[in-house]
């Protein structure tokens, strides 16, 4: 059983993407730069923007945080993210979710120039993804994918199953999956013999925000299992799936924390050198 290490993975990849900022740097004279927009105090959000921030720094990326109190009105900050459209230092735009109440998710993510957008949020982006064509693709979604392909390169035929229905992760995962030719099934709360899915599967991706949902008795032997919650408890983090249990049976499994984590950030920075890349066409 190999426990795929998300770390590593993701620390390979930031190396790559550092030779490959240093030789647009060398080429062009310019890097790309991505600009992330922080509304309130939220702890959480805090943290993930300062690691996005550290992590561009290091691999040299143009690294920019735009910060306003919770009270901020909606109409400045899609003043901000039209202003960031037009900036040609700006390869990536970021809004970091959650958003206040008062400010609407979907006028916000609309705003951004789909050329900008890393979180591949926006609805051309979606619609790219979901017909085949070029696109920016969510970044966890794009983290699990490049896991499973390190553990499986040749994903064709395989039967997937995708717990979790959300357009965060569960759609954009599915295409992703469709496109290397896997049978894909995406299952949610209202499946019915959710477990009998689950042993049908090849590829396990689960991302429900249940802890430990998925058990030992749900996977069969030789599995790819990918696990995408973050859940906290009275014994620490853990993640959708039962890790002691489903491990045993599981051919590769991620670990909570550890696993997906950190290649959601990894795939962030190599969203913003994909859209620099696009942007010099």
């Amino acid at each position: 059983m190999i426990i795929i290490d998300g770390k590593k993975t993701a620390a390979d990849l930031r190396l790559n993407l550092k030779t490959e900022v240093d030789n647009l740097k060398k080429k062009f004279n310019k890097v790309p730069g991505l600009t992330v927009i922080l509304i309130g105090e939220y702890a959480p959000s805090k943290i993930y923007v300062r690691n996005k921030e550290k992590s561009a720094e290091e691999i040299g990326l143009k690294s920019e945080i735009v910060k306003y109190p919770k009270t901020v009105d909606e109409k400045t900050v899609l003043e901000k993210i039209y202003e960031l459209n037009q900036d040609d230092t700006v390869s990536g735009i970021l809004v970091q979710l959650p958003l206040p109440k008062h400010i609407d998710n979907k006028k916000v993510i609309d705003a951004i120039n789909p050329r900008k957008d890393v979180d591949g949020f926006h609805p051309n982006n979606v619609g790219n993804l979901s017909s085949g064509y070029k696109s920016s693709i969510p970044c966890t979604p794009l983290g699990c994918y490049l896991l499973i392909k390190n553990i499986e390169p040749n994903l064709s035929g395989k039967k997937a199953v995708v717990l979790g229905r959300s357009n965060l992760n569960g759609k954009p995962m599915t295409q992703l999956l469709l496109k290397e030719n896997c049978t894909v099934t995406i299952t949610h709360s209202k499946t019915k013999n959710l477990k009998e899915e689950c042993l049908k599967a090849d590829i396990l991706v689960v991302a429900v925000g249940i802890p430990k949902l998925v058990k030992g008795d749900w996977v069969k032997k030789g599995t790819i299992v990918i696990d995408v919650g973050i859940n906290k408890t009275d014994k620490g983090i853990v993640g959708d799936v039962d890790f002691d249990e489903v491990s045993k049976s599981a051919k590769a499994i991620t670990p909570v924390p550890g696993g997906v984590g950190p290649m959601t950030i990894a795939c962030l920075l190599k969203n913003t050198i994909e859209c620099f890349k696009r942007s010099l066409v």
